[in-house]
């Protein structure tokens, strides 16, 4: 049974789908959009908002809770450029545009995912 099951597999085990969600995250992070399957950005929409919820607390704990879950380039700029721009925002704080694009492997749809201005 999938009872109280949450999240997707994409075709990986635990550790390598952590870690795919983890790059996505400081791509997303750094270059503030990129462009990758539906699946994947849904999975890396949930973790950015909880990261993004945290950094703006802009207290010390919570910048060392970013660098736990991050490299340190990317929680800094989390920390200094990103979360100040959502402070009066309660979530929300990325979209997923549809392409018309597909992978030519095996014709999954793309989307881009990025910030909210």
């Amino acid at each position: 049974m999938k009872h109280l099951k949450r999240g997707r597999k994409l075709h990986r085990e635990r550790d390598l789908r952590r870690a795919l969600i983890k790059s996505l995250t400081t791509n997303l992070i750094l270059k503030e959009k990129i462009s990758t399957t539906l699946a994947k950005a849904k999975e890396t929409q949930q973790k950015i908002e909880r990261l993004v919820t945290i950094a703006k607390k802009q207290n010390l704990s919570a910048f060392r809770k970013l660098k736990e879950e991050l490299p340190l380039k990317a929680a800094k700029k989390l920390y200094y450029q990103i979360a100040p721009m959502y402070l009066e925002r309660k979530g929300g704080y990325t979209k997923i545009i549809k392409t018309s694009k597909r992978k030519i492997k095996d014709a999954s749809p793309l989307v881009i995912l990025e910030f909210v201005k």
